[in-house]
């Protein structure tokens, strides 16, 4: 529910009236003595859905393209008028209700703070993000994603390309640049202190960090996590609902992975930093892609038709612009996905072919314990380069021939040489005393 308020310039009074009136809006008019261009004022409450096509009403009959108005958030009205106007517009959109375009722009420019604040802000979420991996502490990594201000330029970008103001557009695109340089720097410094600093054990393979390692090997599912980050996004703005759990969704998709990006390049690993940095770029271009369509379908488009054309061609070339770097970098996430299945697939082959091995006559005794696949590294493309097959066997039996076996077995169904290694335990079994009284 808003309370509206409306400053009318000289004539208009009636016309505001009549428009009113015939909407069935309950109002007040008072006369303006300040002695400027407004002689009268109106004051009428309206349910959240009815705000803009009101507005847009007065406009028509002769108010101006741009009118004074005062949108505050209120609680209750207790007349029946109202109830009736709010019974109205809920049979007319369903159960969607959005807020006004001057409410949409105000609450887009509110949503970024201050740059001093917004910079110190960003710099402390990407450093507390960056020791929460080298922790391997998915609660610190969670934290760092609740003061993470990133969802605001995200918001502002998309809702200024819908509204046609190229301000708030520019304002949106400049802070995400910044705010995405300023992590990756700050983690980078931060990542460079841990390393040199020696505050993590000397030998630890930091990539094989699970917090780590998991932003090393984007894929589709990351590309389907920023596209509904930014459409929750957009909703919770043009519901007029909070957007903090939103804002810490969207962060979950840009803080990790740049905060990876600066690890990487601190431990000096390249493949590893572009690799990340491809995820950050996703998840910024698909969290703004899907604002852009999420405000055009709710019809947040200008109102005048010169601007509202002039806004669709602007809207399209972007949104353009946005699908072919995303469509460049899905054939990344592509390789990766592809990669990703492949080993995935190796491994349960290569599982099935030991069983079927083992399940021979002459291994009736010995027991599988474990097998384990190594790759090359942690990066997206590393396949695994080498199976260890652990097995337990009785003390003095020997199995001369279960390596080569295992090695041909596996390495039937692969494109490439797998080393397999077998590892003997002795593993003796003792039947349970029997203790008599």
């Amino acid at each position: 529910m808003r309370l509206v308020q409306v400053s009318i310039p000289a004539g208009k009074r009636e016309m505001v009236a009549d428009v009113l009136d015939s909407e069935g809006v309950d109002y007040m008019l008072t006369d303006e003595t300040s002695g400027r261009e407004y002689t009268a004022i109106a004051y009428f409450p309206l349910p959240t859905a009815a705000v803009q096509p009101i507005l847009d009403k007065l406009q028509d009959a002769g108010l101006g393209e741009d009118p004074h108005a005062v949108i505050i958030d209120a609680e209750t009205d207790t007349s029946r008028q109202y109830e009736e106007l709010e019974q109205r517009y809920a049979e007319e959109n369903g159960d969607t209700e959005t807020i006004a375009r001057e409410e949409m722009r105000t609450e887009a420019r509110e949503m970024t703070p201050k740059f001093p604040t917004f910079v110190a802000m960003t710099i402390i979420s990407a450093v507390v993000a960056t020791a929460g991996m080298l922790l391997d502490s998915p609660a610190v990594v969670v934290g760092s994603m609740v003061i993470a201000p990133l969802i605001g330029p995200a918001m502002g970008a998309s809702v200024g390309t819908v509204l046609g103001d190229r301000q708030l557009f520019r304002r949106g695109v400049k802070y995400q640049f910044i705010g995405g340089f300023a992590a990756i720097a700050s983690a980078t410094l931060f990542s460079l202190g841990v390393r040199y600093g020696f505050l993590l054990p000397p030998g630890t393979d930091v990539l094989g960090i699970s917090q780590v390692s998991g932003r090393l090997t984007p894929d589709f599912l990351s590309l389907a996590v920023a596209l509904g980050a930014g459409t929750a996004g957009a909703l919770s703005l043009a519901s007029g609902v909070s957007v903090a759990i939103v804002g810490v969704m969207i962060a979950a998709a840009l803080v990790p992975p740049a905060a990876a990006v600066g690890i990487a390049i601190a431990w000096q690993q390249p493949l590893a930093a572009v690799s990340s940095l491809v995820l950050v770029l996703v998840n910024i271009f698909s969290i703004n892609l899907s604002g852009l369509v999420v405000f055009w379908y709710l019809d947040y488009g200008p109102k005048n038709w010169f601007e509202l054309n002039q806004t669709r061609s602007v809207l399209f070339k972007r949104v353009g612009v946005l699908v072919v770097a995303i469509a460049l970098l899905s054939l990344f996430l592509g390789g990766v996905t592809y990669t990703t299945i492949q080993n995935a697939t190796f491994q349960n082959q290569a599982q099935q072919e030991v069983n079927r091995v083992l399940d021979q006559s002459q291994y009736e005794e010995a027991t599988l314990l474990n097998v384990e696949f190594e790759q090359s590294g942690t990066l997206p493309f590393d396949q695994s380069q080498r199976v260890v097959v652990t097995v337990g066997r009785p003390p003095g039996e020997e199995y001369p021939d279960l390596a080569e076996q295992l090695s041909r077995r596996v390495n039937r169904n692969t494109g490439h040489d797998i080393v397999v290694q077998v590892r003997y335990v002795e593993v003796e079994q003792v039947p349970p005393s029997v203790t008599h009284d």
